[in-house]
C-alpha cells in the first residue's frame, strides 16, 4: 500500500459574567475565565448523530464525539482518532490506524470502554439499517462497496459491506469506485463511531438525552434540560486536551433569542449575538455598540442566477418565446453582462458588498492544487479575476441578439423572475435587479416580471418545477472536490437543465457541458488533470452564460467574544462546528480588528498550504 502524501494533500487542503471554576489564561484580550454562553430558540430533537442531518444536532455531536480525521484552522487535514492512513494502489481500499487509549466515557465522566475499529463498523451497520431511518445513509452508501445493496436488502450479510475492523486498532473501508474526495467525507456524522455494546443496551433510548450517550470528544454534556439549558464541560480525559481552552459551554433557551440576543449580549448575559439588518445601522452609528460588532466570515454556499432551459411557467409569461431567446447565446450574454451584482449585493451587504461577490460557481479557497487556488486554473482564471458586469458589452450583445432573433422572437421578452417573500432582502434585491437591468438594456428589449411567492413550498413550486425564466439560486458543497459544484447542473439536477440548451449536442447525443463534466469525473487518479478538467467545464458553463455567478453566502454581522480565525476551518462536515482551539476574549472583536485578522490569517493559510504540499 502507498502512503497518501501528494494525493491527500492536493485533495484535502481546504478551505473552512462567568462563574468560578474555569481555566484561567493569560495574554492579550483573553478572558480570565474560559466559559462561553449563547442563547438559542430552536431545540434539538435528538442527540443521536447516527440518524440526524440537522445542523444544530450534528453541531452538538461534533463537540461530543471525534472523527477519524479533522482540519486545523487553515483547513489542512489533521489526524483525529486515526493517527495515519493509506490507500491501495487501485485507489479502492483505505486503511486507518487508530489512536490507542482513547476512551468512551459516560455523562458523569466514568470510563465505559476503549475506542476501537469495531466502533466504526457498528456505527455503519446501524446507519445502513433502513429501520433506523438515518438521514445520512445515502452519503455512506454512495461510496462504500455493497453498502447500497445491503441498505436495499439485496444482500443480507453485512460482512460483504466494505467496512471492516482488521484488528483492534485497524479500520478498513473498501469503496465501490475510486473516490478522490473520500477522506473529506469522514467528518460527516455517518462516519462517526459508536460503541456497539452501549448502542445495544440503550436501544431506542440512545441519543434521547445526555445519559443515554457516550462521549470520546472534547466535551461531555453535563446538563440536558430541553427548552431550558444545555451545559457542556471539558473532557478532562480527552486525548488532545491541550487544545481545549474553553472549559464550559452553556446554551440558554429563549424562544425570542433571535430578537433578544443583541440586548442580552450588551448586558453580558451571553457571549454571541447575530446583529440583524434591521438594527445594523443603529449599532454601526452608536460609538459604544460599534466597537463590539464585526463582520461574519463568508461561507461556501454559492449563489448564482439561473437561465431556465426548460420553461414550465404559465402561458401569460410566454414560455415559448423565452425558450427561443434563452437558446440564443447573444441574448444570454446580454443578460450576463447587464447584471450589476454590486448593486444587487447592497441589499444584503450594505457596508462591504465586494467581499461576497463571486465570479465563479466554485468559491475561492474551496480547494487548491499545490498552492494554486482552483479558481485560478486554466480558462476559469480569467472569469474569476474579472467582473462580469460590463455595460458596453451588454449593449453589444443586445444588438447582436436583436439581429439574430429578428422574425423569430417577440420583444420585449417577458422575463419571469420569482422571489421568496420570506426574505425581505430578496424582495428588495428583485426590485433592484429588475430596475437596473431594464434601465440598461431597455424596456423595449426585456420586461422583467418579479413574482412574489410564499416561502412554504417555494423550491418545489418554483425552481424544481421550472416555473421561472430567471432565478436566484444557491448550492452548498457536500465534499472536498469541484465535482460537488456540478451537481445542480446535471441532467438529474433540478436547477436550470443546461443539458437541454440547443446547439451543443455532440456525437454521443449529450451536451458539451455534460461531456466535459463526465470526462472530469472519470479522472480519479491524476488530481491535477481532474481539477483542470473541472475548471474548464465550469468556465464553459459560465462563458456560455448558462448561469450568472453572483455571490457567496455567509456575511452579515455579529457581536462575539470568540475569534473566528481560531476555529477549525472546513466547508463541509462538522469540523467548523467544534470549539476546539478557541478562546473566549475579554472584549469583542470590532470590524477593524476583524479585517486585520483576516489579512493575517489569509497570509498564514497560504504558507500552511505550501508547507502541506511539500
Amino acid at each position: 500500500m502507498k502512503r497518501l502524501v501528494a494525493l491527500t494533500m492536493a485533495l484535502l487542503i481546504i478551505i473552512t459574567g462567568c462563574s468560578s471554576g474555569g481555566k484561567k489564561t493569560s495574554g492579550d484580550n483573553v478572558a480570565a475565565i474560559q466559559e462561553y454562553r449563547t442563547a438559542y430558540s430552536g431545540e434539538i430533537t435528538t442527540l443521536n448523530y447516527l440518524v440526524t442531518a440537522t445542523t444544530n444536532e450534528f453541531a452538538m455531536a461534533a463537540n461530543l464525539v471525534d472523527t477519524l480525521i479533522d482540519y486545523d484552522r487553515y483547513g489542512v487535514v489533521q489526524p483525529g482518532l486515526a493517527t495515519e492512513w493509506s490507500l491501495s494502489d487501485d485507489n479502492l481500499v483505505w486503511t486507518f490506524k487508530l489512536r490507542e487509549g482513547v476512551k468512551w466515557l459516560t455523562h458523569d465522566g466514568e470510563e465505559y470502554a476503549e475506542v476501537t475499529a469495531q466502533d466504526f463498523v457498528d456505527a455503519m451497520k446501524y446507519i445502513l439499517n433502513p429501520a433506523n431511518e438515518s438521514k445520512t445513509a445515502n452519503i455512506a452508501y454512495s461510496v462504500i462497496k455493497n453498502a447500497e445493496e445491503y441498505y436495499n436488502g439485496e444482500i443480507t450479510d453485512f460482512e460483504q459491506v466494505g467496512v471492516k475492523a482488521l484488528d483492534k486498532y485497524t479500520l478498513e473501508y473498501t469503496l465501490k469506485n475510486p473516490t478522490p474526495y473520500f477522506l473529506s467525507m469522514l467528518t460527516y456524522v455517518c462516519f462517526f463511531p459508536v460503541n456497539g455494546q452501549f448502542l445495544e443496551e440503550a436501544g431506542d433510548r440512545f441519543g434521547t438525552d445526555n445519559i443515554n450517550f457516550l462521549y470520546n470528544g472534547a466535551y461531555i454534556m453535563e446538563t440536558f434540560e430541553p427548552q431550558n439549558r444545555r451545559v457542556l464541560v471539558a473532557n478532562e480525559n480527552y486525548w488532545d486536551k491541550e487544545n481545549i481552552h474553553i472549559t464550559k459551554l452553556t446554551y440558554i433557551y429563549n424562544k425570542e433569542a433571535g430578537t433578544l440576543a443583541p440586548e442580552l449580549f450588551l448586558r453580558k448575559e451571553i457571549d454571541y449575538a447575530d446583529i440583524p439588518s434591521d438594527i445594523l445601522d443603529e449599532w454601526m452609528n452608536d460609538p459604544e455598540k460599534e466597537t463590539q460588532i464585526r463582520p461574519n466570515r463568508t461561507s461556501f454556499y454559492s449563489y448564482f442566477y439561473c437561465l431556465n432551459f426548460d420553461p414550465q411557467f404559465p402561458e401569460e409569461y410566454e414560455p415559448g418565446n423565452w425558450k427561443i431567446v434563452v437558446n440564443n447565446k447573444n441574448f444570454r450574454k446580454s443578460l450576463f453582462h447587464a447584471l450589476d451584482r454590486k448593486a444587487a449585493m447592497l441589499t444584503a451587504e450594505p457596508y462591504d458588498p465586494e467581499k461576497r461577490i463571486s465570479n465563479t460557481v466554485t468559491p475561492k479557497n474551496f480547494v487548491d492544487l499545490e498552492g494554486v487556488d482552483y479558481t485560478q486554473l486554466g480558462s476559469l482564471a480569467e472569469l474569476s479575476n474579472n467582473d462580469s458586469f460590463n455595460e458596453k458589452l451588454a449593449l453589444e450583445y443586445k444588438e447582436n441578439a436583436l439581429a439574430e432573433l429578428e422574425g423569430k422572437a417577440t420583444f420585449p421578452v417577458k422575463v419571469l423572475m420569482p422571489y421568496n417573500t420570506g426574505s425581505s432582502e430578496w424582495a428588495n434585491r428583485a426590485q433592484v435587479v429588475e430596475q437596473q437591468m431594464e434601465n440598461l438594456l431597455g424596456t423595449d428589449y426585456i420586461d422583467i416580471i418579479i413574482d412574489p411567492k410564499p416561502p412554504t413550498g417555494f423550491l418545489q413550486e418554483v425552481r424544481r418545477s421550472g416555473n421561472y425564466a430567471f432565478l436566484e439560486c444557491n448550492w452548498g458543497p457536500d465534499y472536498a472536490d469541484p465535482e460537488t459544484y456540478t451537481d445542480p447542473f446535471s441532467p438529474d439536477g433540478t436547477y436550470n437543465w443546461p443539458h437541454l440548451a440547443e446547439g451543443y449536442k455532440e456525437s454521443n447525443g449529450k451536451n458539451t457541458y455534460e461531456n466535459m463534466v463526465n470526462g472530469a469525473k472519470a479522472e480519479v487518479v491524476d488530481i491535477e488533470k481532474r481539477y483542470n478538467l473541472f475548471a474548464e467545464a465550469e468556465a464553459f458553463l459560465i462563458g456560455e452564460a448558462f448561469i450568472i455567478p453572483y455571490a457567496v453566502g455567509g456575511g452579515g454581522y455579529s457581536a462575539s467574544r470568540l475569534n473566528p480565525f481560531e476555529s477549525l476551518y472546513s466547508p463541509f462536515g462538522v469540523s467548523a462546528e467544534r470549539f476546539k482551539g478557541q478562546k473566549v476574549m475579554e472584549k469583542p472583536m470590532n470590524s477593524e480588528e476583524f479585517t486585520e485578522a483576516l489579512e493575517k490569517w489569509e497570509k498564514e493559510r497560504a504558507e500552511a498550504l505550501k508547507k502541506a504540499t511539500k
